[in-house]
């Protein structure tokens, strides 16, 4: 059979199945989801990080330094996500997501996107600028992109099989993602109202005063205006 046949009947195949939905009690793992109609509805919170100028990081160091980078932005990311409390679920190139679940999520997220920024600007920058040149000398500075929305999502497992993961649909995380990709410095944390409306006071208010760690905004996503907060605090781990 011709590759474009199983394409076709791959495509006919996914079309006719019914899905096979249950409520999700947790994140799931890739292997609780059945590649053939599996779906989990659940109500979490996901976070997008994204390292900035990594189109400029590729050009202007070393590979190797440039790998360093990278490397290190997503190891230090990924284990504040876990600290935090959620499920890191995928690495796209420069960036990762983490899924948050229970009834702290919102809040979690929240501080974990404050925790980045302060590894990012306090542990990652100065020990790289600190150990090469290039990367002192360089037309940008290492920095990053943080954004979190909340809501009902549906994960499916998508791919073929023994290449296949979790893809999780709805306005979430496609809408974290794209807040991660805002270059407002010195705000590098953008949530959603959604978020925002459920944070505990730990997590929006901060410093010796007690002030509020979030500022509103107005934010076009699809054609539709919608709240957003950004941050220019930061939160040590």
């Amino acid at each position: 059979m011709a590759l474009s046949d199983d394409i076709k009947n791959d495509v006919q195949t996914i079309i006719n199945t019914s899905w096979n939905k249950r409520d999700g009690q947790k994140v799931p793992e890739t292997g609780e989801v059945a590649l053939a109609g599996g779906a989990v509805e659940l109500e979490a919170t996901f976070l997008y990080a994204d390292l900035s100028n990594s189109s400029k990081i590729a050009k202007e160091l070393d590979r190797r330094i440039a790998a360093k980078i990278m490397k290190s932005f997503l190891a230090a990311t990924a284990r504040v996500i876990r600290h935090c409390g959620g499920k890191v679920v995928s690495f796209d190139g420069d960036r990762i997501m983490g899924v948050f679940y229970g009834d702290s999520k919102n809040s979690n997220a929240a501080k974990c996107a404050l925790q980045i920024k302060y590894i990012v600007q306090r542990v990652l920058r100065p020990k790289f600028e600190a150990k090469y040149d290039s990367v002192n000398n360089a037309s940008f500075k290492i920095d990053h992109g943080v954004g979190v929305d909340t809501g009902t999502v549906l994960a499916v497992r998508a791919g073929a099989r023994g290449a296949n993961d979790l893809i999780w649909i709805d306005r979430a995380p496609n809408l974290a993602a794209k807040l991660s990709d805002i270059r407002d410095a010195p705000y590098q944390s953008f949530i959603t109202a959604s978020v925002f409306n459920r944070l505990n006071d730990r997590s929006k208010f901060g410093g010796e005063d007690n002030k509020l760690m979030w500022e509103s905004r107005v934010w076009t996503f699809l054609g539709q205006k919608i709240s957003v907060y950004r941050s220019s605090w930061y939160w040590s781990p």
